[in-house]
């Protein structure tokens, strides 16, 4: 009789746990629906104006502010169709405050042709930009063949420090290159999936519970 109410216990204790491990899901589910949706909205919006403080994620801005030639990055990087070739990012001052934008993409083809930019007046997206990725290849200062905007080859390249929010232009231009690419939320939305899985785990120990219960008691 000890034995068979220890095991109650310790079946319920699981149970009680997965069911707790759902309804978090659930939780960050919908916590991760309207995040997803507040940044939707944001990205429709028109562009605010922006003087280099305060950036905010995913924010539609318009901006005036000085690049920089000299400077110009070519980081690797994936069209829409999975075609290789490199965003060019420059070093740009907003306010003397010190940003990088990326000016969009060219095929890998095209890396050693100039581009620069006199232009001042931009409308672009504020992203944060991605943590390191150890995985990736190191970057080659000499080449200029990117792979990462770590921040410590940045600073050796450029000589500057930068906000980690970088800037996606969306500026009317009249060259096909660089293209500017699209900037959406990209964010994994699996709560839904996670929490079926804990649910289902609940269900199938309550019932192999019930199971052996009937068949031994």
């Amino acid at each position: 009789m000890k034995n068979r109410l220890s095991f109650s216990i310790f079946v319920y204790f699981f149970i009680l746990i997965f069911l707790s491990l759902g309804t978090w899901q659930v939780i960050r589910l919908n916590w991760k629906i309207e995040l997803i949706n507040s940044i939707e909205q944001s990205l429709k919006s028109e562009p605010v104006d922006f003087n280099g403080s305060n950036p905010i994620n995913f924010k539609k801005i318009k901006f005036e502010g000085i690049l920089d030639n000299s400077k110009i990055i070519y980081l690797y990087s994936l069209n829409e169709n999975g075609e290789p070739g490199f965003d060019i990012v420059n070093p740009i001052s907003i306010n003397n405050k010190s940003y990088l934008i990326n000016r969009g993409w060219i095929p890998r083809e095209l890396k050693l042709k100039k581009y620069l930019s006199t232009n001042t007046k931009f409308e672009g997206i504020l992203k944060l930009k991605s943590k390191y990725n150890y995985f990736k290849p190191e970057n080659n200062l000499k080449t200029n063949y990117w792979f990462t905007l770590k921040d410590e080859d940045l600073l050796n390249y450029t000589g500057k420090e930068f906000s980690p929010f970088i800037i996606n232009n969306i500026s009317k231009q009249n060259e096909i290159y660089p293209k500017s690419k699209q900037v959406g939320a990209n964010i994994s939305n699996n709560h839904l999936k996670y929490a079926l899985t804990w649910f289902s785990l609940a269900v199938s120990i309550f019932l192999i519970y019930l199971y052996f219960r009937k068949k031994n008691y």
